[in-house]
């Protein structure tokens, strides 16, 4: 997998990487207080005619299916179309992990069950989204490789 994928392995764990830097840090990388990324997209929504019922909550759960969407999205490509579900659950075990480690060594961060929903929610949606983008060509394949088969079989 990792051999058949080098540049995106490397993207991947660099992601990874990103993602780990983001959530595992002891302080907030992104802002901490009301200075912080997801205050200043409050801010923002609080200008606008309508989005003012948009709270913090809401804000902090997008921004964790939008972290993770490129890592569903990154699995499904490496594992292929068929371990799909593969990609979903991996996905699935890191956010765990990720949680379970800001409960035990992260005094500053907060271990959280909706974080892990939206992470896994932020997967799928990535994951689904190639599955669907990939489809027409996965028929494609699928359709010269019957079409291979059934001309092996024919008798000269």
């Amino acid at each position: 997998m990792f051999l058949r994928h080098p540049i995106l392995s490397l993207v991947t764990l660099a992601y990874l990487a990103f993602v780990g830097w983001l959530t595992l840090s002891p302080e907030l990388p992104l802002g901490d207080g009301t200075d912080g990324l997801v205050w200043q997209i409050l801010d923002l929504l609080d200008r606008i005619p309508g989005t003012r019922w948009i709270d913090y909550a809401d804000v902090e759960f997008l921004a964790n299916v939008a972290m993770f969407a490129p890592i569903g999205m990154f699995f499904v490509l490496l594992f292929g179309r068929r371990r799909w579900w593969a990609a979903m659950l991996l996905s699935f075990v890191l956010s765990c992990a990720i949680e379970l480690a800001q409960l035990l060594f992260f005094t500053s961060r907060v271990a959280d069950v909706r974080d892990i929903v939206s992470n896994t929610s932020g997967a799928v949606i990535g994951a689904l989204l190639v599955l669907i983008v990939t489809a027409p060509k996965a028929r494609r394949l699928a359709q010269a490789r019957r079409a291979e088969a059934a001309a092996l079989q024919r008798p000269a």
